[in-house]
C-alpha cells in the first residue's frame, strides 16, 4: 500500500469515528430531555356515579341533563381556560324555553352549580360584601379566562372574560361575568348535588 493511499485510509477511518461520537452524542441528550407529565388522576373521583348518571364533564351541545327531575337541552357550551385551570358553563333549555346555566368544574371535587340570570339586577361587583334578593354574599375570588364557544351561547367563537364571583350560605353563589368589551351579566347559583344531575348523551353535537 502506498504512503497516499494509507493517508486516505487513515482519514476515513478518523471522519468514520468521529461521526460515530456524534451520533451517540445527540442521541445520549435526547434521552436526558424530561419526559411529558402524565395528568395526575383524582384517586377519589367517583366512577360509580359516572357510570350510573353520567359524567357532567362530558357534557356537549345536543346531550340531554336532567336535573331533579326536569329535562333540559345543551344548546350550547363555552369552555374556559386560565392560566392551569380550566371549566365549562353549558346552556340549558327545557321544552317551555326555560334557560338556564349549568357550571362543572373540578376543585379539585367535582362541583355543579345551577345558574339562573337576573338581567333585572342592578347590583354591581367590587365590594367585599354585597346583599341581593335579600341574601349577603361575600367576596371569593376574580380574574379573566380565555374562552371557547359551541353549540347556540350567543357568544363569539373564541374570546375572553372578566368575571367576579360571591358566595352566600349554604352553597349559595353571585356571579359576575363580562364577555369582550360587553358589560356586567349578574347570575344567582345553587350548588347542586351529585346525584341531583344525570346526563344522558347524544349521538353528536348539534351544529353552532
Amino acid at each position: 500500500m502506498t504512503g497516499s493511499v494509507a493517508y486516505v485510509v487513515a482519514a476515513l477511518g478518523c471522519l468514520i469515528g468521529v461521526a460515530g461520537i456524534v451520533v451517540a452524542a445527540v442521541a445520549f441528550s435526547r434521552s436526558r430531555k424530561p419526559a411529558r407529565p402524565t395528568p395526575v388522576k383524582d384517586p377519589f373521583r367517583d366512577t360509580d356515579s359516572d357510570a350510573l348518571r353520567g359524567d357532567p364533564r362530558k357534557l356537549k351541545p345536543g346531550d340531554i341533563v336532567e336535573i331533579r327531575g326536569v329535562s333540559y337541552a345543551v344548546r350550547g357550551s363555552v369552555h374556559l381556560v386560565e392560566g392551569g385551570w380550566s371549566w365549562a358553563e353549558h346552556l340549558l333549555d327545557t321544552v317551555e324555553g326555560d334557560k338556564r346555566w349549568l357550571s362543572v368544574e373540578e376543585d379539585p371535587d367535582l362541583e355543579l352549580v345551577l345558574w339562573t340570570a337576573e338581567p333585572a339586577a342592578t347590583v354591581t361587583p367590587g365590594a367585599p360584601t354585597l346583599d341581593f334578593a335579600g341574601r349577603r354574599y361575600s367576596w371569593e375570588e376574580s380574574g379573566q379566562a380565555r374562552y371557547s364557544a359551541t353549540g347556540s351561547t350567543g357568544l363569539d367563537p373564541y374570546g375572553t372574560v372578566r368575571y367576579q364571583d360571591y358566595r352566600g350560605q349554604g352553597g349559595e353563589r353571585l356571579s359576575f361575568e363580562a364577555y369582550g368589551d360587553a358589560g356586567w351579566e349578574v347570575g344567582r347559583g345553587e350548588r347542586l348535588h351529585r346525584t341531583a344531575v344525570m346526563v344522558y348523551p347524544q349521538s353528536g353535537p348539534v351544529g353552532s
